[in-house]
């Protein structure tokens, strides 16, 4: 099941990504820092005329999130794709991005955008299925010297 967001979900948001990435990559407090302040940025500036924000539920519980943001009058920006461990292999990741590109096409946008880095297979997997190609790698990920800074970007 894909809601917006409720009470709490916002900084779940943030945790979820800072505890996540930390398990899964090593990235520290600098990460979960943009990330909250990304967050926060968006929920203080939201727009739901163009801009929306999905908690992914498996069995009552929170298994992901994604954002459609609003990047210039013809360009989203899919932010804070995650799905949780547990709900990987579930659809959660599919339903969420799924969500978003439909969302973007119908407010509209013509392009939709994304910033990532290399070595997330499983991400980049999602975001080709649904069209996404490597735009550029503009240099190093500033969170993980070993990664490089990714856009990907598709035609809606």
């Amino acid at each position: 099941m894909l809601r917006g967001p409720q009470p709490g979900d916002w900084g779940w948001i943030i945790e979820r990504h800072g505890a996540l990435y930390a398990a899964e990559y090593g990235w520290g407090r600098d990460y979960e820092a943009y990330v909250a302040h990304a967050v926060g940025t968006l929920a203080e500036n939201f727009d739901p005329e163009h801009e929306a924000v999905w908690i992914a539920e498996l069995g009552g519980e929170r298994a992901g999130s994604i954002a459609c943001a609003r990047k210039d009058a013809t360009t989203a920006q899919l932010r804070f794709f995650l799905a949780e461990p547990g709900a990987r292999g579930h659809g959660v990741g599919l339903a969420l991005i799924r969500a978003c590109l439909e969302f973007a096409q119908g407010c509209g946008y013509r392009r939709m955008m994304l910033w990532t880095c290399s070595g997330l297979t499983a991400s980049r997997a999602l975001y080709e299925r649904h069209g996404f190609t490597l735009e550029s790698e503009p240099g190093p990920f500033p969170y993980d010297a070993a990664r490089t800074e990714q856009i990907w970007s598709r035609q809606l």
